[in-house]
């Protein structure tokens, strides 16, 4: 029996229950995963009588009821220490640059959406989404040249939050395919290569016909 249920939404679609699942998964939480299919027009009645705030993911675990991507990784980070890096300088920035998707960035969120099924390459380029991509870069490199020389994510050879919060990221960079470093592309390919990744891409790929919602799959025009 398990202990407990993470609900999500669309896995083609909804870049924070992404952000949710890898960190529960890779806790190794042992809970059940329940998808829910949103409704258009919102907001979805399913998601609003289980979940606080109207939106998933919502963690209920041993008790505990944990909504709020972040706030699911920090949690899940309780059990499994090693989703942020050791040492406390890098930690530090990991929370900091893991902070700064969790409130920023909104205008690549807004014109490169997710949507793992599609090739929108070239499409979406606003100055604000380009102006986030140069500061995603930027902090990557930061980020990569001052704590991950020793393997391929951000802190290293470690899959850690940070890398779990940039990783619906990381699915827009690949669907829209702006102009990016050779690095960056890089870690890119990294991170779609990661088996917690190539499986969330696995399930988005299996999800029926009818979850498919027409304004995210109509490029911008």
């Amino acid at each position: 029996m398990s202990e407990g249920t993470l609900y999500i939404g669309h896995r083609r679609y909804s870049s924070w229950s992404m952000r949710g699942w890898l960190a529960v998964t890779l806790a190794g939480l042992d809970v059940d995963v329940k998808g829910i299919k949103f409704e258009r027009p919102g907001p979805t009645r399913a998601i609003g009588a289980l979940s606080p705030n109207g939106l998933v993911p919502f963690l209920e675990h041993r008790g505990a009821q944990v909504w709020e991507s972040l706030a699911i990784c920090d949690y899940c980070a309780e059990i499994a220490p090693a989703l942020w890096p050791a040492d406390r300088i890098a930690r530090a920035h990991a929370r900091s640059i893991a902070s700064e998707m969790h409130a920023g960035f909104r205008d690549l969120r807004s014109s490169m959406w997710m949507n793992l099924g599609r090739d929108f390459a070239g499409l979406g380029r606003t100055p604000g989404a380009l102006a986030d991509i140069g500061r995603i870069e930027a902090m990557w490199a930061d980020t990569r040249a001052r704590f991950g020389t020793d393997g391929p994510y951000l802190f290293g050879a470690a899959f850690t939050v940070a890398d779990i919060m940039y990783a619906p990221v990381v699915t827009r960079f690949l669907t829209w395919k702006p102009e990016l470093s050779t690095w960056t592309s890089a870690y890119c390919q990294a991170v779609r290569g990661h088996p917690l990744v190539a499986a969330w891409y696995d399930g988005a790929a299996k999800e029926p016909a009818d979850w498919l919602i027409e304004g995210y799959e109509t490029p911008p025009g």
